[in-house]
């Protein structure tokens, strides 16, 4: 049964912080505590997204949020789920959470919470993450002992109900945060099952870059009056970001892209492949260039310590394939490199959204070949954007010029190997001599 009616709709185009004295977050209706907390966190004053949202939010009306990588979403639902929850009566059950928070990715659930757990944490409340890729147990523990805000990607959670370890019949506030990219993934099926377990009447937040058809069956079919704010277009170019295409010979492209990654800032490489993902990485090390990878074949351990090692300015390149994309949430990227052009412009913008976040500026270039100019082209025209097209080769002018000087080169750390135990010698057979070994055949084998 659908609960959409007739939406408010409401638009706002700046992506830097407000700096008017009364869209300050404690103007805006947020308690003086959590006021305190996210200045500990270094959050001053409210994004557009918030300033145009809390007031609804904080009311308990539904919200549609739409708005690129960067505008500040995760602050704009974390306050009104936090401060529902201080208002409650209702206390924290064994396998019950009071608001469950939806996302795509395991990168995107820590990054939530690690933004709404000091929140939660000033109001003596309490968080949890459940993602698949790692231990399931601890996840079933924490849920028995009792969960306020439950962050959680839709298949790990799926699998804790069917084992009867969660339950949604308590949820206050259900948010689902990067809508489009749960329908990319084909998560929609899973994700409308685990909304129909929560209550009707709960508060609902949906928010996405972008509004398809199927994100727009969700909003009609879960969202009661949603009250929609977008901040910019996400088929708009953002103003602050420079797009450039680099057409170059087969041959060239490998010297090309280690020039482009080279630079002293903080550089986001985009490949299609794992494999191709792996690979640039350790060419990128191997070259000099510090690079850790970023895809769906590392363990969540590998996963969470390349992206922290990237984030805290470890490494200076992260290369990344398409389905981590959105799990990136990193400021200060300055650079972004299409390695390979995706397939199409949606994941495009996605990914080229990893940098001019929170009104800095940014730069985004595309490396394409012979064969996909013609892609390109076509990809660029969809995304509603005209880069700066250059022929180059290694040692170009535009890519100093666009990159900045080269970083020193950091010499690879050593592959330490263990070394085997010695190999036994065979016993001798009852009765002879032992067999001499034979000349120039290896005694031992190293693993």
């Amino acid at each position: 049964m659908s609960r959409s009616t007739a939406p408010v709709v409401t638009a706002v185009s700046i992506q830097s912080p407000s700096t008017s004295s009364t869209d300050s977050f404690a103007a805006l209706g947020v308690p003086g505590k959590l006021v305190q907390s996210l200045r500990s966190s270094g959050i001053d004053a409210p994004f557009p997204i918030q300033t145009a949202t809390l007031p609804d939010s904080l009311a308990g009306r539904d919200v549609l949020g739409r708005g690129r990588t960067g505008s500040g979403k995760t602050v704009a639902f974390s306050l009104p789920t936090v401060v529902r929850l201080s208002e409650s009566k209702h206390a924290r059950k064994p396998g019950a959470p009071r608001a469950l928070i939806l996302v795509p990715t395991r990168e995107l659930a820590a990054q939530v919470n690690e933004t709404i757990s000091p929140l939660a944490k000033a109001m003596n409340m309490n968080t949890l993450v459940v993602v698949g890729g790692v231990k399931i147990n601890p996840q079933i523990s924490a849920l028995k002992h009792g969960v306020d805000i439950l962050i959680a990607t839709p298949g790990r959670l799926e699998d804790l109900m069917k084992q009867r370890f969660a339950k949604l019949d308590q949820v206050e506030v259900t948010v689902l945060d990067e809508a489009d990219h749960m329908a990319d993934l084909g998560f929609l099926p899973v994700v409308k099952r685990l909304l129909d377990a929560t209550p009707k009447n709960g508060q609902r937040m949906l928010f996405s870059a972008t509004i398809d058809a199927s994100v727009d069956v969700l909003v009609k079919r879960y969202l009661s009056a949603p009250v929609t704010h977008s901040v910019d277009s996400a088929a708009s170019p953002v103003p602050a970001m420079t797009h450039h295409v680099m057409n170059v010979t087969n041959d060239n492209k490998p010297a090309v892209v280690r020039e482009l990654v080279s630079g002293e800032g903080r550089t986001l490489a985009f490949t299609r492949t794992k494999h191709g993902a792996k690979k640039l990485a350790k060419q990128l090390t191997a070259a000099g260039i510090p690079a850790v990878e970023l895809h769906g074949n590392l363990s969540q351990n590998a996963r969470v310590r390349n992206l922290a090692a990237f984030s805290d300015g470890d490494v200076r390149v992260l290369v990344a394939t398409d389905i981590a994309a959105r799990g990136i949430h990193v400021d200060g990227i300055s650079l972004v490199v299409h390695v390979d052009p995706p397939a199409e412009h949606k994941a495009y913008l996605h990914r080229s959204g990893r940098t001019a976040r929170a009104g800095a500026e940014g730069v985004v270039i595309t490396v394409g070949t012979p064969d996909q100019r013609g892609d390109v082209r076509s990809l660029m025209k969809q995304a509603a954007i005209t880069p700066k097209t250059h022929q180059v080769e290694p040692g170009a002018e535009v890519i100093r010029a666009l990159v900045g000087p080269a970083a020193p080169y950091v010499k690879p750390a050593p592959v330490h190997m263990e070394a085997a135990p010695a190999a036994r010698r065979p016993a001798a057979p009852r009765g002879g001599a032992r067999k001499a070994p034979q000349r120039g055949r290896s005694q031992g084998r190293q693993r």
